[in-house]
């Protein structure tokens, strides 16, 4: 597609999928009500979450974060093809949604949209949904549509773990053990074969290998930040590992690698900064985790390589 003189016009739309999150104290409450999908939060309900953004200084980076990553990629894009892709935010619980960030991109034009969602692990409940929504969208409005499904195992963003977790484990205890930590999911969806315990583990596997950890002794895999639900969810909990390892003789220190969270957000600085932490160093642990990627050029750039790559699939 080209305009008046030759030049290049945009053909690619990207649809940059995240969770979401409120951008000011006033949307915490209407974004809980649509987490609960349309039940508004008892009024203690509401206090609880209120006061764990306040104790993160207010309210979450991670609208802002998630702003600088769509930034990122737009760049990285640019610079692979000047003109040709336009990114467009589209989130789960906040607005732009999925659906219209899909409706803005068709509206310009573009020949076909790339969904591409900010967690790197699949699974049907997450990145899945997202996905399916976005290609529902598109559909509707005539566009073809290509996602890419899972980014465990990229090489930029296993190099970026793998450096994080050398370098804190240089300043922590010569006995502390690394856990790989990410949401965790209600346990329903392993009946049904669902991958994303699998995808965890591969990253965690694959840091771990680069640092010549041991499994079991050095490094293992746990959850964090389950839904308050009567069912069971992926365990064990990071806060019941804080307390196995306190118990455990040879273990002083617990070094987290929530690897699969993208971006800080109250998940990071609130359940691991605060509430894991202050359990650790209570139980006599030393306690420290790695960085969130945020915008790391090196894993945008690859990020935005797949995009091209789904693009021309």
């Amino acid at each position: 597609m080209r305009g008046a003189g030759g030049r290049a016009l945009v053909t690619t739309g990207v649809v940059l999928m995240a969770y979401g999150t409120p951008r000011a104290p006033e949307e915490i409450e209407p974004y809980y009500t649509d987490i609960r999908r349309g039940r508004p939060p008892t009024p203690e309900q509401l206090a609880d979450l209120t006061s764990r953004y306040e104790a993160i200084g207010g309210i979450s980076p991670l609208a802002r974060l998630t702003d600088a990553q769509r930034d990122a990629l737009q760049a990285a894009l640019d610079e692979r093809a000047p003109g040709r892709y336009v990114v467009e935010l589209g989130l789960k619980h906040a607005d732009p949604k999925v659906e219209a960030g899909v409706a803005t991109l068709a509206a310009a034009g573009v020949e076909r949209i790339v969904g591409l969602v900010l967690a790197p692990h699949y699974s049907s409940m997450s990145i899945g949904e997202y996905l399916g929504r976005a290609r529902t969208a598109a559909d509707a409005a005539g566009v073809p549509f290509a996602g890419v499904e899972s980014w465990a195992l990229e090489p930029a963003y296993l190099a970026f773990l793998t450096a994080e977790v050398g370098r804190q484990l240089t300043a922590m205890p010569a006995r502390t053990k690394v856990v790989f930590t990410a949401h965790s999911l209600p346990q329903r969806v392993l009946a049904s074969g669902d991958p994303y315990p699998d995808e965890l583990r591969s990253t965690a596997t694959a840091v771990a290998g680069a640092l010549g950890l041991v499994e079991g002794t050095q490094w293992s895999v746990g959850w964090q930040s389950a839904g308050r639900t009567p069912e069971p969810w992926i365990g064990p909990d990071i806060l019941a590992v804080v307390d196995e390892l306190a118990a455990t003789d040879g273990v002083d220190g617990l070094l987290v690698c929530p690897c699969g969270f993208v971006a800080d957000h109250l998940e990071v600085l609130y359940d691991l900064d605060i509430e894991a932490r202050r359990r650790a160093e209570g139980l006599g642990l030393a306690f420290a985790r790695t960085a969130s990627m945020n915008a790391d050029p090196g894993v945008i750039g690859a990020l935005a390589a797949r995009v091209v790559g789904a693009g021309a699939a």
